[in-house]
């Protein structure tokens, strides 16, 4: 089991592909602030509601220079018809290994229902441009965490 990355450590490194199969590192935002938020499963109630949060707020993200990358397991084509569905304006990576999700300590064994099985807690990390982790959301509660984002991103 990978440790929990803390603030003020370096961002654990990932290549993953996109919705369209194309990987992205984090030299591809070099110097950019980047929101990293890993969700369960494309099209399901909790993960749309804090996907469209993410798209309803993008213009004021973006103001503060940062990028906005979800992860889920989910593959490529499961993103690109999420992404279309809700006109989301930034990319979705593919951790289909959980290699990056365990590497953040998000993927863990989850409980529904009586049943045990694993999968990723919802988790914000937001990173600098040095690749410095600012600000990490563990257990995050969808209502509101948009606003702590940008609250983070503005410190």
């Amino acid at each position: 089991m990978a440790k929990e990355v803390a603030v003020g450590e370096k961002a654990p490194d990932w290549s993953l592909p996109n919705e369209f199969g194309e990987t992205l590192s984090p030299k591809g935002v070099k110097g950019k602030s980047v929101v990293l938020y890993f969700y369960p499963k494309d099209n399901t109630s909790g993960c749309t509601k804090e996907a469209c949060d993410f798209r309803d707020s993008m213009a004021r993200i973006r103001k503060t220079g940062a990028v906005v990358l979800g992860v889920s397991l989910d593959g490529p084509a499961a993103h690109r018809k999420f992404i279309e569905k809700f006109e989301l304006p930034f990319s979705l990576l593919c951790d289909e290994e959980a290699k990056v999700s365990k590497a953040y300590g998000v993927y863990k064994e989850k409980s529904m229902y009586g049943r045990k099985y694993w999968g990723i807690e919802r988790s914000t990390f937001v990173i600098d441009g040095a690749g410095l982790i600012k600000a990490v959301f563990r257990k995050v509660k969808v209502d509101g965490h948009v606003e702590e984002v940008l609250t983070a991103l503005k410190a």
